[in-house]
């Protein structure tokens, strides 16, 4: 087989490239070569993909965990929590990296304590801290930790290069990791967790550092490797915004203990209540405040913020009702009424027992 002067090695096309456009930056002509295709699609799943029972972490003046009981299924799951709330522990002991202090943890149906290299050569790891050599060229680094995986050296140049064209980095694959901007190191640390075609990728606070548009594509790059490569996915992220757009599946974690887990179709839905939005009348400057005594008199709790309500303290049919009476009576014009969706913040603030004081805005970010 001939090599290019650079040693990578010509690469195939495994057939068409996704349709529809680009998640991440490359042109029409490059997908329709199908240069970001990899030769590899998972297509069994498991019951779980991590599942705990008592898992307890102690150090010695920290419990890191606390007696945890988790299953996580396959698909992308979103590990959140505020920072010290044991998401980087979990995190080692599902890599094998500690051993727990009490509890049982398995991951891909494995004890990673006792079964770590076997576990390890199945799992991507792409991790928050910045260890990436600044002298090494992009490509040669992603070869080399491909190679460490067992593969061979012409099929770990192949899988090198193709990672990098996945993550929008083709045209930048041989220029040093020093050179790079932090979006392009992040999405360096994606192609070698990938490149390999293991069954579990876990990715620690990938978008840390990103700029909103570099955050957007990088997202966008994690649905399309579970998506197209049937690659299971568990990140992690104190922002529960990017955790509620991409992830199926949520654990919160709160001081080491869990606050919530589940699906986001069961966490966060269409049940946190009603709201509505009221316009201004110059012949009825009190509408407003006679809806909300109203409704507060029937005995619900309402948040106004200007012209917009959130009545939530009964079930949603009956404040539907109650809105529909309120809003009669008091001669109001309604503009906008529909569900309120519970959002993850709402959901983890209640759970971990922080209420917001009155009228403060949710933080999409639980290290603020």
């Amino acid at each position: 087989m001939s090599h290019s002067p650079s040693g990578e090695s010509p690469r195939p096309a495994w057939g068409p490239a996704p349709s529809g456009p680009s998640p991440f930056g490359l042109t029409e002509t490059i997908l329709s070569a199908g240069v970001v295709q990899l030769p590899f699609r998972h297509t069994g799943s498991m019951t779980s993909i991590i599942e705990t029972q008592g898992l307890v972490m102690q150090f010695p003046s920290t419990l890191a965990l606390d007696r945890l009981d988790l299953q996580i299924p396959s698909g992308v799951t979103g590990l959140v929590g505020a920072n010290g709330a044991g998401k980087t522990t979990l995190i080692s002991l599902t890599l094998g990296l500690l051993t727990p202090s009490a509890g049982t943890i398995r991951v891909l149906g494995l004890d990673p304590s006792s079964d770590g290299p076997e576990l390890r050569a199945q799992i991507g790891y792409g991790p928050e801290r910045n260890v990436l050599p600044d002298d090494m060229r992009a490509y040669d680094f992603v070869r080399h930790l491909t190679e460490v995986k067992g593969l061979p050296r012409d099929e770990a140049r192949t899988r090198a290069s193709d990672s990098l064209y996945l993550v929008g980095l083709g045209e930048e694959r041989f220029r040093a990791l020093g050179t790079m901007s932090t979006g392009q190191r992040q999405r360096v640390k994606l192609a070698q967790a990938i490149a390999a075609a293991p069954r579990f990728i876990v990715l620690d606070e990938p978008t840390d550092g990103l700029d909103p548009v570099q955050r957007d594509e990088m997202l966008n790059i994690i649905v399309q490797v579970h998506r197209d490569f049937g690659i299971d996915v568990m990140l992690s992220s104190h922002v529960l915004e990017e955790v509620e757009r991409v992830c199926d599946h949520v654990v919160a974690l709160d001081q080491g203990r869990l606050v919530a887990q589940g699906s986001m179709h069961e966490l966060a839905g269409a049940s946190g209540g009603v709201e509505l939005e009221l316009v201004e009348v110059d012949d009825r400057p009190n509408a407003v405040t006679q809806v909300v005594d109203q409704l507060e008199a029937a005995g619900a709790i309402v948040d106004r913020v200007g012209m917009v309500l959130v009545v939530t303290g009964r079930n949603d049919d009956d404040l539907f009702d109650l809105v529909g009476l309120a809003v009669a009576q008091a001669e109001a014009r309604l503009r906008r009424l529909a569900p309120r969706r519970r959002t993850l913040d709402d959901i983890f603030t209640a759970e971990a027992g922080e209420p917001r004081p009155n009228g403060q805005q949710p933080s999409a970010d639980l290290a603020r």
